[in-house]
């Protein structure tokens, strides 16, 4: 397996390489737009992860309580679905938000933004990831989690912050700025995609707290690249011709998402 593969590459810190050696794409890891060494320091930014029975740690438990009612949901099916990396898949999660369809062919820029971005938001975990190793919740409660598959390796994965949120909110703020009529949709997919994660079982709501600090974190470093602005300007007119999303898709998702995490 190619190590610099995206699919494991944009997750590296996030999870073990098997879980995405399954994708029969493989593209390779772009660099992101962000410098390792100035990559922002989530030690610094993220508060430290919630010590067992603390306030903090208790909310986590009632919130993870409440998420496990959900799993025999369609909304427990979005989350697996949000879970993917595989490109275009992980972008499109946004696509009925957004009224704009991701792809290589329509909108190559965009594509590739994307990825460097993801790559950027994924590494921005990583100190706090590998600091506190934190245990997933399903390793305590015993509950099901929407990606079985690859439950072997999340259990050796450390928890706090969640990477797939850093990156879904990332994802979020760049798509809220490129089609600002759609921002509050996009933003409110953004969100829902954190919650997924709690959804399925595999973080804590204090994981995906988090997790939306460091992407906003990595977006605000981006905007200092040029590559980024340039990138940005020709998204921004790609998407004016990009294609609408399965209307029944979305009618679909707009029920799951109806399904609320209380």
């Amino acid at each position: 397996m190619d190590y610099r593969s995206f699919f494991l590459g944009i997750t590296l810190v996030i999870f073990t390489p098997a879980l995405f050696a399954h994708e029969k794409a493989i593209e390779k890891l772009p660099d992101g737009y962000i410098k390792k060494e100035a990559l922002p320091n989530s030690i610094i930014i993220v508060p430290e992860a919630p010590l067992p029975g603390s306030p903090r740690q208790k909310l986590d438990d009632a919130i993870a309580a409440a998420a496990i009612k959900l799993n025999k949901t369609t909304r427990f099916t979005l989350a697996a679905q949000d879970a993917t990396m595989h490109f275009p898949d992980a972008p499109n999660n946004f696509a009925c938000a957004m009224r704009k369809v991701v792809s290589k062919e329509k909108t190559p820029r965009l594509y590739h933004l994307l990825k460097r971005a993801g790559v950027d938001a994924g590494y921005a975990t990583r100190k706090a990831k590998h600091t506190y190793n934190r245990m997933r919740p399903f390793t305590l409660n015993n509950a099901p989690i929407c990606t079985p598959q690859y439950e072997k390796e999340l259990r050796h994965n450390g928890s706090y912050p969640s990477g797939h949120t850093s990156l879904g909110w990332a994802w979020a703020l760049i798509l809220s700025e490129l089609l600002p009529e759609q921002a509050d949709a996009i933003l409110a997919r953004g969100v829902a995609y954190g919650e997924s994660r709690i959804i399925c079982n595999v973080h804590w709501y204090s994981d995906v707290v988090a997790g939306r600090m460091m992407g906003a974190s990595a977006v605000a470093l981006m905007h200092h690249n040029p590559e980024f602005i340039s990138d940005m300007k020709a998204a921004k007119a790609e998407l004016a011709a990009a294609p609408a999303p399965d209307g029944k898709k979305c009618q679909e998702e707009s029920s799951a998402l109806a399904i609320k995490l209380d």
